[in-house]
C-alpha cells in the first residue's frame, strides 16, 4: 500500500508585512508544513509551487525559448516533472495564495483564483485554502461563487487541529510553537536558496491606522512572540540548511516588544549566535514614527551591528502633502520622516566589507489617496530632492497606487474616481524615477564599484540579471550576456537606471 500524500502548493503571496515569492520561504509555507507533519506523521508531505503545475500543463515545455528564462515557469521544485499528478492525487490540498499588494516581479507570475480553480478541477482530496486569498474568498458574493473551491478556508494561520475545519483568525503563537519540529524536508524540495521570513508580532502599534491599512483588519490586537520563539525557528530552519534571515512579517521591525532596545538586542545577538555561518539576516518594515524617537536611533545602530551588509528599512511616509496626511491618518509628517532617514544614515551609511552600506532606508510613495491633487507630486518631489541634495542615503523607492481593501475605512469611504493620479500616475512615478531613484543609485552604488557574492537569477532580452539575497537587493543586469542561472559572480558597476543597475563580471582579487 503506497504511503499517502499531501501537498502544499504555492501559488505565492505578497503582503504589506511579508513576502511569499522564492525565493523567500513564506510563513505561510512553513505553517501548512508544519500543521500536516502533526496531524498526519504517516503521510508524505510534498511542496509544489505553481509553476511546477505551469510546467506539466504545458506538457514540460517553457513558454519561452531558451536560453531566456520564462518567468510562468521559473521557480521549480523537485517535484516539477510530477507536480500536477501529485496535486490529483493528494489527500489532501493546501494552496496558500493571496496578493495585497499591486506587484510585478521579473521572474514570478501569482497565481489568481481562475487559474487556482482550474488547477483545483481533477482534484479529489480535501482541499484547503490558506492566506491572503481567503480574505477575498470570503468577502460577499465572491463567497458563493468560490465555496465549491474549498473545503477550509484558513485566513491567517493552520493547525493541526483545525486543518480541515478552517479559521477565521490566527493562532496563538504557543500552538504554533507547540506544532514545529523540524523543517528538514521542506527545504530540501526547493531548488533555490530560500531566505525565510521571520515574523516578530501581528497587528501595528499606532494607535490610529492608516485608511487604506489592511493590517489591523488582520489582526486587530498587537501579539507580540518571545525572542526564544523566533531564535528557536531561526535555529529550526538553519539546521535545515537556510542561511539567509529575513526578519519581515511585520509592520515595523522597530517596534518589537514596543521598541525594546533590550530584546532587539537579545533577538538578533540571539540569531547570529544560534545561526554563526549564516550569510543574510536583514529587516522589513520600520514605522518613522519609531525610527524618528532616540531609540530609534539606538536600534539602528543594533541593526547595523548584528545584521548583514546591504540592508533596508522601508519607511512608509505615503505622502509628503499635508492635506493627504491628515485625511487619511497617516500620522507621519515630512520632518518626522526626515528625522528617521537622518537616523538610519547615522547608523547605517557605512559600507561593509562588500562594499554596500550596512543599513539605509527604503521610502513607499502611495498616489490615488483621498484629497490628492496636483500639489501631490510636487510635494514629494520637493521634499525627495532637498534629501538629494543634503547628502542622504536611501536603498530604494517604492511608488504604486492605492488599493482599497475590504473592512479598511478606504474601502467604507470609496475609492475616488476624479483624482489626478488616474491620468497622471505613470508620468509622476516616471518623473521620480528620473530625478530621484536614478541620482540616488548613483550615489549608494557609485560606477567602478565591486559588488561581491551575487548570483545570477534571470535572462531576458536585455541580459543576464543578478542579485543577492536580502530586502530589496539591487539588481544588476550585464547587458548582452547569456550566463546560466545561478552562477555566482561579482560585477563592476558600469552604469545606471532608476529600477536597476549595470555591471560587468570581473574577478576579485584577495
Amino acid at each position: 500500500m503506497s504511503q499517502p500524500v499531501a501537498v502544499i502548493l504555492d501559488c505565492f503571496t505578497v503582503e504589506p508585512s511579508g513576502l511569499g515569492v522564492p525565493p523567500y520561504a513564506s510563513t505561510y509555507v512553513r505553517t501548512a508544513w508544519s500543521a500536516l507533519r502533526a496531524a498526519w506523521p504517516e503521510v508524505d508531505v510534498r511542496y509544489v509551487t505553481i509553476d511546477d503545475v505551469r510546467w506539466c500543463r504545458s506538457g514540460g515545455k517553457p513558454g519561452v525559448q531558451p536560453p531566456f528564462s520564462d518567468p510562468l515557469t521559473y521557480s521549480a521544485t523537485v517535484n516539477r516533472d510530477g507536480a500536477l499528478d501529485l496535486v490529483r492525487r493528494a489527500a489532501t490540498v493546501i494552496v496558500i495564495a493571496g496578493d495585497k499588494v499591486p506587484s510585478v516581479h521579473l521572474h514570478a507570475v501569482n497565481a489568481g483564483i481562475e487559474e487556482i480553480s482550474e488547477v483545483l478541477e481533477g482534484v479529489t482530496g480535501c482541499r484547503v485554502l490558506l492566506g491572503p486569498m481567503a480574505a477575498y474568498v470570503l468577502t460577499p458574493p465572491l463567497a458563493d461563487e468560490y465555496a465549491r473551491l474549498f473545503d477550509a478556508v484558513h485566513t491567517h494561520t493552520v493547525t493541526a487541529e483545525n486543518l480541515t475545519s478552517g479559521s477565521r483568525t490566527p493562532a496563538a503563537y504557543g500552538v504554533l510553537r507547540g506544532s514545529r519540529d523540524s523543517f528538514s524536508g521542506l527545504v530540501e524540495q526547493m531548488r533555490w536558496r530560500p531566505i525565510a521570513e521571520l515574523e516578530l508580532y501581528r497587528g501595528c502599534t499606532r494607535k490610529r491606522f492608516c485608511s487604506f491599512c489592511n493590517e489591523p483588519g488582520k489582526s486587530p490586537l498587537v501579539a507580540f512572540r518571545e525572542v526564544e520563539d523566533v531564535i528557536e525557528e531561526a535555529g529550526l530552519l538553519y539546521d535545515a540548511g537556510v542561511r539567509n534571515f529575513r526578519l519581515g512579517q511585520q509592520t515595523c521591525f522597530f517596534s518589537y516588544r514596543n521598541r525594546s532596545e533590550a530584546a532587539i538586542h537579545g533577538l538578533l545577538s540571539g540569531i547570529r549566535k544560534r545561526c554563526p555561518d549564516l550569510e543574510v539576516l536583514h529587516i522589513d518594515n520600520a514605522d518613522p514614527l519609531a525610527v524618528a524617537a532616540p531609540v530609534g536611533l539606538r536600534i539602528a545602530k543594533l541593526v547595523s551591528e548584528f545584521c548583514t551588509e546591504g540592508n533596508c528599512a522601508p519607511m512608509g511616509i505615503e505622502s509628503f502633502d499635508p492635506v493627504v496626511i491628515k485625511r487619511n491618518d497617516l500620522t507621519c509628517s515630512p520632518a518626522i520622516l526626515r528625522r528617521a532617514v537622518e537616523h538610519v544614515n547615522e547608523a547605517g551609511a557605512e559600507r561593509g566589507p562588500g562594499g554596500l552600506p550596512k543599513l539605509l532606508p527604503g521610502l513607499n510613495l502611495i498616489y490615488g489617496l483621498p484629497g490628492e491633487t496636483h500639489a501631490t507630486h510636487t510635494a514629494n518631489l520637493d521634499h525627495l530632492t532637498a534629501m538629494l541634495e543634503d547628502g542622504l542615503l536611501c536603498h530604494r523607492t517604492n511608488v504604486r497606487l492605492a488599493r482599497a481593501f475590504p473592512g479598511t475605512p478606504l474601502a467604507r469611504e470609496g475609492m475616488p474616481d476624479d483624482l489626478p493620479s488616474s491620468e497622471q500616475y505613470d508620468a509622476w512615478k516616471a518623473e521620480i524615477d528620473r530625478e530621484w531613484d536614478q541620482p540616488m543609485k548613483r550615489r549608494v552604488y557609485p560606477a567602478g564599484l565591486t559588488i561581491p557574492r551575487l548570483h545570477s537569477y534571470f535572462v531576458n532580452e536585455q541580459g543576464t540579471w543578478f542579485r543577492r539575497l536580502g530586502s530589496y537587493s539591487i539588481q544588476i543586469v550585464e547587458r548582452g550576456a547569456t550566463v546560466p542561472v545561478g552562477t555566482a559572480a561579482a560585477l563592476r558597476v558600469t552604469g545606471h537606471a532608476p529600477r536597476f543597475i549595470y555591471g560587468e563580471r570581473c574577478e576579485l582579487v584577495g
